[in-house]
Formats: structure tokens, C-alpha cells, sequence
């Protein structure tokens, strides 16, 4: 019983991991759609890109404490 908890725990934490990489690939992405578009509001969209982000990883390190028990 332990070996599938531990087996299922990684598995949420590979997947939480694989949705992070995504989500900040997604950002980047339109990050650089968005100043390519108009440098001018770069600042703007840097300071929402590294939000975004930030809130990204922060999930996921939520969801490994969580998983990790």
C-alpha cells in the first residue's frame, strides 16, 4: 500500500511539473507576441510575464509539498 502511495505521488507531481513548464511556456510566448506587437509596453508586459509566472511555479511547488506526504 505504501509503494502506490508513493507511485501516485509522484505521478501528481511529474504532472504538476509537466502543467508548470506549459503555463510558462504559454506566458514566454505570448510575452514576446505581445512586445513584438508594441515595445513601447514592454515594462507592463514584463512585470504581468514575471506575475504569471511566479504564480505558475508557485502552484506547482504547492501541489509537490502537497503530494510529498
Amino acid at each position: 500500500m505504501h509503494m502506490f502511495a508513493d507511485l501516485v505521488g509522484n505521478i501528481g507531481v511529474g504532472v504538476a511539473a509537466a502543467g508548470a513548464a506549459i503555463g510558462i511556456g504559454v506566458v514566454g510566448g505570448g510575452a514576446s507576441l505581445a512586445v513584438g506587437r508594441n515595445p513601447g509596453a514592454m515594462g507592463k508586459v514584463m512585470t504581468m510575464t514575471i506575475l504569471a509566472i511566479g504564480l505558475s511555479e508557485g502552484t506547482f511547488i504547492l501541489v509537490a509539498f502537497l503530494f510529498s506526504k
